[in-house]
């Protein structure tokens, strides 16, 4: 199955001059839903997993997919203000200023072996502050997956130092 199939190219969307990636087709399709996850869960190669992090608000969609068949914990990276107990925070930048990102700071226990999923790699800005996140609460990285990476914007070197797997690129 060719997962890019179910992916759609909107152009100018969220603004003029960028072409969006719209999985929803994906989603909605039950065989190429379980295929996605089926490679993602492979690229693993059967490493044990204790928490899957997803990335808001995109990766909150395989991730607690990834967790539920991993039987993993499932933990939210979120913007500012939007989780309702203590937190720790990273920011990251944006082709405009910074961002940040926040974290639950009983969401990783020292040692945890931790998933990370996004739905994309692009400038790779949100995959590092997640790690630094991560890493702060004393969890270890085991690594970080996308449904899709542009390797065009070589995110993948701000975070090179990771195992990274993508299930398709572009």
């Amino acid at each position: 199955m060719q997962l890019e199939n179910y992916i759609r190219d909107i152009q100018g969307f969220p603004k003029e001059g960028i072409l969006f990636k719209d999985i929803t087709p994906l989603l909605n399709d039950a065989k190429a839903r379980k295929e996605c996850l089926d490679t993602l869960v492979k690229s693993l190669k059967n490493q044990k997993i204790d928490k899957v992090v997803g990335a808001e608000s995109r990766g909150f969609l395989f991730g607690i997919l990834l967790a539920q068949e991993l039987n993993a914990g499932f933990v939210p990276v979120r913007k500012p203000n939007k989780l309702p107990y203590e937190t720790i925070s990273a920011s990251y930048d944006l082709e405009y200023g910074t961002d940040n990102l926040e974290i639950h700071i009983d969401a990783i226990q020292k040692g945890d072996k931790v998933l990370i999923h996004d739905d994309v790699l692009a400038t790779g800005g949100t995959a590092k502050a997640v790690c630094e996140l991560i890493e702060k609460l004393g969890g270890e990285i085991v690594q970080l997956n996308f449904l899709m990476e542009l390797t065009f914007l070589n995110g993948r070197e701000k975070i090179k130092e990771y195992d990274i797997f993508a299930a398709i690129t572009y």
